[in-house]
């Protein structure tokens, strides 16, 4: 018997805090949703390292080209980055307008 291929799941997000914020109003640019992750962050981590994000008003994301290999893929590169990279904390702005994956050093 030949084994199928496994269907494309959502990303498994146990173990990580999810943080949807929608502040209002909306924000400007990149710029400001990376100091509002970054004190978000703070926050909440003790050493808080930025893993993965993603800038989906210019549809960039770092680390950069990590969607290449997941073009049909029902998780994102940047999110399997994160994830595979031990994030414990997702700050998601505006329904994924500005998406940032963050782990903490300390640990």
């Amino acid at each position: 018997m030949i084994e199928a291929c496994p269907l494309p799941r959502a990303p498994d997000y146990s173990g990580v805090t999810i943080v949807n914020l929608q502040p209002d109003p909306p924000l400007k640019d990149y710029l400001q949703a990376m100091q509002l992750a970054r004190d978000e962050s703070e926050a909440r981590l003790e050493m808080p390292m930025l893993l993965s994000w993603y800038d989906k008003d210019r549809d960039f994301e770092a680390p950069q080209h990590v969607s290449e290999c997941h073009q049909d893929s029902a998780t994102p590169g940047y999110v399997d980055y994160g994830l595979n990279h031990g994030a414990s904390l997702k700050i998601d702005f505006e329904k994924g307008r500005f998406v940032f994956f963050y782990r903490d050093a300390a640990i």
